[in-house]
């Protein structure tokens, strides 16, 4: 079972608070270090200092940092044309020397993008555009060196494209996909994806959407153990009740419903519930951590969860 740190830097971080995180978790041992995308605060947040840019801060933690993976849950295809994504995402793992891991959705938070004038088409657009961009970002980082990609499709085309630069990991970095759709969600992992990511849901949950793309990979001819499942689960741990409830305050929840939709109590305690995902197929658990200056709560769980899985 790998374990990552998961931040949400829009509710508020500089770089250099991200960049104590990422070494944080490189030093304690940590399989990899991710951030959302996201322009907004959101629950009330005011966000202060602002949003950070997810592949900007990834590019820095590329050169500020020498071990850890580096990814997104979830790049916006809405926030960038698919082309210069391409681009950017190549030359960061470049950078990173083969580190980085491309999680990306169709976009979902409506107000972030009215609040910087990024346009949100419905969702069934958004699902066809995100399709077309998997197409073109893939089939960019696989063209052979040399040869030319070119694709012709209802929101992109690409014609004649030298394909270039190549990412360092080959035929490329890691794509990972998530959610809670039916029917187009489990339809693009099975066609994209090497890892599916459920986030924030209950064991039940998380077993019928792991089962959904299971299914979806052997009605494409894909054999479903090729596809890492994994979870994100918002940590409070503690080493008492007393330490659990004072991380629970201070972001504003409360330990007994951390305790039914999370990973919060004891390290015994989400030793146990870490147990439980593993159990119905979970692989990795990205861990949210939402107060980023409590970097003992990393400490804590990398010293004594972490040797017990």
């Amino acid at each position: 079972m790998d374990l990552r740190i998961f931040t949400e830097p829009q509710q508020g971080a500089s770089y250099q608070q991200l960049l104590a995180v990422a070494r944080c978790a490189e030093d304690a041992g940590y399989d990899a270090f991710f951030r959302s995308d996201h322009y907004l605060a959101m629950g009330g947040s005011d966000g202060l200092p602002g949003p950070t840019d997810a592949w900007t801060t990834l590019a820095g933690l590329a050169r500020d940092t020498s071990r850890i993976r580096l990814g997104t849950l979830m790049t916006a295809a809405t926030f960038r044309y698919p082309g210069p994504l391409a681009i950017t995402v190549a030359q960061v793992d470049e950078m990173s020397g083969g580190r980085v891991e491309f999680g990306i959705g169709a976009g979902w938070f409506s107000a972030e993008h009215t609040a910087y004038a990024v346009p949100f088409p419905s969702l069934a657009e958004r699902f066809d555009r995100l399709d077309e961009q998997l197409a073109v970002i893939t089939g960019l980082w696989e063209t052979p060196v040399g040869d030319t990609f070119d694709f012709q499709g209802r929101y992109y085309q690409v014609t004649d494209s030298p394909a270039l630069p190549k990412p360092v990991q080959r035929p490329r970095p890691p794509v990972l996909l998530g959610g809670k759709g039916r029917r187009r969600t489990p339809q693009l992992t099975a066609r994209y994806a090497d890892e599916f990511n459920v986030p924030f849901e209950s064991l039940a949950e998380s077993a019928r959407l792991f089962q959904q793309v299971r299914t979806a990979c052997a009605e494409t001819g894909r054999d479903p153990d090729g596809l890492r499942l994994s979870n994100a689960l918002v940590l409070c741990c503690g080493r008492d009740d007393a330490e659990v409830a004072r991380r629970a305050a201070t972001i504003g929840r409360e330990p007994d419903e951390l305790r039914a939709n999370g990973l919060a109590g004891t390290p015994a305690e989400v030793v146990d519930k870490i147990g439980r995902y593993a159990e119905i197929g979970a692989q990795r658990i990205y861990l949210q951590v939402l107060d980023l200056a409590d970097l003992d709560h990393i400490e804590l769980v990398a010293a004594e969860v972490a040797p017990q899985l």
